[in-house]
This record gives C-alpha cells, structure tokens and sequence, in this order.
C-alpha cells in the first residue's frame, strides 16, 4: 500500500492510495487534487496518515473480511500457552529460583506443575503446547548432572524465602518420612523392598525424608535407601539442617512412627526440643493404668509427667473415637472373612495390626479373641504426645496438629505432581526427579500463600488450569509484513487471573 501522485492532462496532481498486495494494482482512496507544490505536498501527506489509520483499523469493510481474516490465518506463525509462563514464571522468579541459570530446568518445574508425566511426554507436551524444542536425551543428560549442582541451591533458595516469610525467624520445623516405590521386579543398591506406607512390599522403594516449617513449606528433603527404618532417617537432616543455617534453638515436631528410644536420647543428648506423636498403648503398665484413669471427655486433655526430662500430654475427641471404632470394626470384619475363607494359619497369630484379635482353640481352631475387641475400646479417642519442651499442653497439641500439612505436601506430591510410581533406573536421574518435584512443591505453596493472602477463592490446582488456557499468538501482519504477538485474555476467569497476578 502507498500514495501515488497522478499528474492529469490538466496539469492538475491527483493525490490516490494504491494497493497492491493481491498483484494488482487497486485504487482504495483518492485524497484530492492540486495544481499547487504546497497543496499536493499536504495531500500526499494526508494521504500517508490514511494508510496508518487504515491499516490500524477494526472495522473492516464487509466486501473485503473474507479475504483479510484468510490473510491473517495465513500470516499466524506460532500458537503457544503462555499462561502458565505468566502466572509461575513470576513465583518462581520471586521465591529466587531464577538464581538457577538453567532454561532446563524452568521448564522442568513447570512440566511438573501443569503436565506430570514421564519425561518422555514432557519432551513432547513442551513441543506441542510451549514451542520448546529439546530432545529426551537433553533431557536425561541434564538430569544426570542436574541434583549434584542444584540441590544444595535449591533448599537454601526455599528456605531464605520461607525465612523471609516467617519474619526472619524459624524455631519449629515438621519431620515426615514416605515411600516412593518402582515398577520394578529386581532391587539394587538404592532401591530396595521394604516397609512400603502404600501398600506395594513386593517392589523395591526409596525413602523419602521432608523437613517443613510451620506453615507446610518446604525446607530440606534428603533420599534414602529402600529399606532404611525410617527412624534412622530423621537426626542426619535435622542435624545438617540446624549447622547449616546456624540454628541454636529448634523444636521438632514428628509423628510416633520416629518414635524410638535411640531418637529421643539423642534428640535430648544434642539439645533439641521436641514434640512426637505418643504409643500411647505400649507405654509401662503404670503409665498406662494413669491414662485410662483419666477419664477424659471430649475436647479434654492432660499432662503425665513420665520423668524428669520428659511428659506426656494426653487428649480426648468423640470424633477420633468414632474414627478409631469404625477402623477397629472394618479389621475385625476383614479378619472374620479370612477365617471364612480357610487363608490363616497359626502363623497369622502375632501382634500385627488387627492380628492381634486372633486366638487359636484347641490345636487347629483359629478365632477372634471377642474380649480383646472390646477392651481395646477403652483407648478409642485417646490421644498422647511424648515431649521435653516447657510448652502448655494445648500450646504441645496445637504444634503437633500443624503436621498434617506435611502429610498434605506427600499427598500433593504424589497425587498432583505424580512423584510416584518412578521409572527412572539411575540413581543421580532418581535424585534429579525429586529435586524438580521439591521445587515445583515450593511453587505450588507459594502459589496457595499468594491466592489466601490476596483473599481469592481459586485453589492453585485451578488457577494452574485456567494459567493453561491462556495462549499467546504470534502473527506477520498481511500489509506490512510486521511480526507482532499478543497474549490471548478472552473469558472471566483468565481476566480475574490476569488482574490477580498483574499479567
């Protein structure tokens, strides 16, 4: 498109705007005519003021909207989601991953967040959907080197920013074990088969350690061999946890599956404090005639002082008991159809689980021990908390119910960001895949903080879904041949996502 100065017959300079972007040469506007230098110069300047206003233009003539919109379907270079980019690409800078100088290893995170699947699919999901163009070996190679250089980064990046989060101050931290089992038959040096909290014995596993503050964000995580007794996994995090940040004073905070008497000796022994949820029911026959003597009624608690360093703080609900009744009675039928079916033996007879309710008649008879049942009734609802601290007992319990949020982060993990079941086979690739899945965590924390604070009533998981359908389009405009992109924000709920995080 340009002016062009037609001189007529006359003498006189006919001032028109040409077109010529089908071949031909078209006439769209004649800006008027002049014998004069002066006027046929303020034409043709006009006449460049209508080719902007009319290549800027919306309104487009009906007779030509056909032919334009199929020349700006044709001038589309790239569709991508950008959205994700917008909203987590901006958590991730301010928590201060961006000290992290690997694109890699952006991308990574995010795949975890919005498309948890194998690397292979992330590979793909990259290509299709973000225009990332890198191949699975890239991937796999920067794996292999990715948890020896960024893991000590990553935990000292989440914990200066909870710190800052926290008012410059963290004394209580959450200590929780997991297990991440393998879609494997053999075991090897690092995975191997043991106590499995889901269930799947029969395959090798990892351990999993978490340390987490008071409000569920991460802090530190360390990875051991499948078949460490978890209890054994909790004083070498906390330890290298405390020196490394220089941490004189530190409550911790675990449940009774770290309870041991190795533990608590050297928890005291090094100077911590501590909260650990109580085995209420294995503790000394006097200890344990003073608990049911209690009496408790719902909501209630009490302090037993079991030495001079230690006491236990013991609570009652009608809600827990209602929980522990219906747990109870579901075993009892489980063990009542397995009696029916002829599958135990006196070999079933021990102390596992419900087991203990089976009593053998005679040489060959096994049943339920009906006494046993209801005398383990006297416990449902009780709670204890074993602990060293000069803390109230509702201060002790109103700690300790905070340990459900590191529960919480298992579960996020493993069920939102797929952390398990593991298919990687090398351990520095098994090491990589947590570390991505830690940081993703901080995210998807920092992202649940965000939401709360600025009073909005999206979960992460949705705002991560509507972050998904925000595309950004990139066209070469069909006059000009200008390369230019815009960020698609088109329905209610990607504009209040736009307005909430300023995109």
């Amino acid at each position: 498109m340009f002016v062009r100065k037609k001189k007529n017959k006359s003498g006189v300079v006919s001032i028109q705007v040409i077109d010529k972007s089908t071949g031909k040469y078209k006439l769209l506007k004649t800006i008027g005519s002049s014998s004069h230098e002066q006027e046929v110069a303020d034409l043709f300047r006009t006449g460049q003021q209508w080719i902007r206003d009319y290549q800027g233009q919306f309104d487009i003539d009906f007779q030509n909207e056909k032919q334009l919109f199929s020349r700006f379907i044709s001038g589309i270079q790239q569709v991508t989601v950008i959205g994700t980019d917008l909203l987590l690409g901006k958590i991730f800078n301010q928590i201060g991953f961006d000290q992290v100088k690997d694109d890699l290893f952006r991308y990574l995170v995010f795949a975890r967040l919005c498309f948890p699947v194998s690397k292979l699919r992330t590979v793909d999901y990259l290509k299709k959907y973000h225009s990332i163009d890198i191949d699975e070996d890239s991937v796999y190679r920067y794996m292999d080197k990715l948890y020896s250089i960024q893991k000590e980064l990553v935990q000292q990046i989440s914990y200066q920013h909870t710190l800052s989060l926290l008012g410059g101050k963290i004394s209580v931290v959450f200590y929780d074990v997991t297990t991440l089992y393998f879609e494997i038959d053999s075991e090897d040096d690092f995975r191997k088969t043991g106590f499995s909290k889901e269930g799947r014995h029969q395959n090798p596993q990892i351990v999993l350690g978490l340390l987490v503050s008071i409000d569920g964000y991460p802090l530190a995580y360390e990875i051991f061999e499948g078949n460490k007794f978890e209890g054994h996994t909790m004083l070498p995090i906390i330890d290298e946890f405390r020196i490394k940040y220089g941490l004189e004073q530190l409550v911790i905070i675990a449940d009774s599956g770290l309870l041991s008497n190795d533990n608590i000796s050297n928890l005291q022994t090094k100077g911590y404090e501590f909260i650990l949820g109580a085995r209420i029911r294995k503790e000394s026959s006097e200890v344990k005639k003073k608990i049911l003597g209690l009496r408790l009624k719902n909501g209630e608690s009490q302090v037993i002082v079991k030495d001079t360093f230690t006491k236990l703080v013991i609570s009652y609900s009608d809600s827990r008991a209602k929980k522990d009744r219906i747990n109870r009675e579901k075993g009892l039928a489980k063990l009542e159809k397995r009696i029916k079916s002829g599958r135990l033996t006196k070999a079933s007879i021990n102390n596992r689980g419900y087991n203990k309710y089976l009593k053998l008649e005679g040489e060959i008879n096994i049943t339920i021990d009906r006494a046993k049942f209801e005398s383990d009734s006297q416990w449902d609802g009780l709670k204890g908390y074993l602990t060293n601290t000069v803390l109230s007992k509702d201060e002790i319990i109103d700690n300790y119910n905070h340990l459900w949020k590191i529960e919480k982060a298992f579960r996020i993990s493993k069920n939102d960001l797929r952390l398990r079941p593991i298919y990687h086979r090398l351990q520095p690739r098994i090491e990589a895949h947590i570390c991505i899945a830690f940081v993703a965590y901080k995210v998807y924390k920092e992202l649940e903080r965000q939401l709360k604070q600025k009073e909005a009533t999206l979960s992460p998981e949705k705002a991560i879904d509507i972050a998904k359908t925000i595309y950004s389009i990139k066209v070469t405009t069909p006059l000009n041949k200008e390369t230019m992109e815009q960020t698609l924000i088109l329905n209610e709920e990607q504009k209040l996502l736009s307005q909430l995080f300023h995109f």
